[in-house]
């Protein structure tokens, strides 16, 4: 009896949902102006053109890394997903400006907390795009991964992907 219990939660485990991090409009990974996201080069996913500067954690799981910028942060999820929310495009290159990091690396979130804040207006006027990527960055690990059909994109609510483990 135990064992079936045990099994489905291991089976549920493997599983995961990914909300949007950002309120806007999806993007399909192959429509991001970038090759290195569009080629999937650094994994499955998808994009969000943002409507505005809140970005808050699409999973569950511990910060692996905020980059000093703070345009983009690393997730593991418990299934050892690993999930890159990464600000616009080339915004390395803004040094930081107009980003505000609100987790550190070792920080454990949950889906909803606050990530990092920006200004997305200064994104459009120094970046080459406020599309914002969510890769997972260790796809090879997958044993399945799914778009939802989703336009309009509410963060931390519309669930966009689906992914499981192997």
């Amino acid at each position: 009896m135990f064992k079936n219990l045990f099994g489905k939660k291991n089976t549920a485990d493997k599983e995961l949902k990914i909300t949007s991090p950002l309120n806007g409009k999806y993007v399909k990974l192959e429509d991001i102006p970038d090759p290195v996201f569009a080629e999937k080069m650094m994994g499955e996913g998808f994009g969000v053109e943002p409507t505005d500067g809140e970005v808050v954690s699409p999973v569950s799981g511990t910060v692996m890394q905020v980059f000093p910028t703070n345009h983009a942060v690393g997730i593991k999820t418990d299934n050892d997903i690993e999930l890159l929310i990464h600000i616009g495009l080339e915004t390395v290159a803004m040094e930081g400006k107009g980003f505000e990091g609100h987790v550190s690396e070792g920080d454990k979130v949950e889906q909803g907390d606050k990530l990092v804040t920006f200004d997305i207006d200064l994104v459009k006027a120094e970046a080459n795009s406020t599309i914002s990527p969510v890769i997972i960055t260790n796809s090879d690990i997958l044993d399945s991964f799914s778009l939802e059909e989703v336009s309009s994109l509410n963060r931390a609510d519309t669930v966009v992907a689906r992914a499981s483990i192997k």
